[in-house]
């Protein structure tokens, strides 16, 4: 069982910079960062592999990064470069079957309760 404490969310303006925690439990050999806005569907953004290993969506590769701690029980996202596009709903989470992608929606069986990101022009 894996347990999942989001937090850091906020309000910046476009430009800025926010950076989120997860607090983690469990079997973390593979965590991921997903978002969903308003109206669409949760979208993989980011994977960490247990080798240290890092996948990014094209929409963030270059402006967010994905960290975690040795003790491997804090997960981060530090993200710069905000833009208005990126408002949403941001959920850590981990693997549970086979496949370490955040493009594997199904393979990511435990979730945090999601922090709100609010990017304004």
């Amino acid at each position: 069982q894996v347990q999942l404490q989001e937090s850091g969310g906020g309000s910046v303006q476009s430009g800025g910079s926010l950076k989120l925690s997860c607090a983690a439990s469990g079997d973390t050999r593979c965590m991921a960062w997903f978002r969903q806005a308003p109206g669409k569907a949760r979208e993989g953004i980011v994977s960490l592999h247990l080798d240290g290993s890092t996948d990014y969506t094209d929409s963030v590769k270059g402006r967010f990064t994905i960290s975690q701690d040795s003790a491997k029980n804090t997960l981060s996202l530090q993200m710069n470069s905000l833009k208005p596009e990126d408002t949403a709903t941001y959920y850590c989470a981990a693997v549970s079957g086979l496949r370490c992608s955040y493009s594997d929606f199904e393979s990511f069986g435990f979730w945090g309760q999601g922090t709100q990101v609010t990017v304004s022009s």
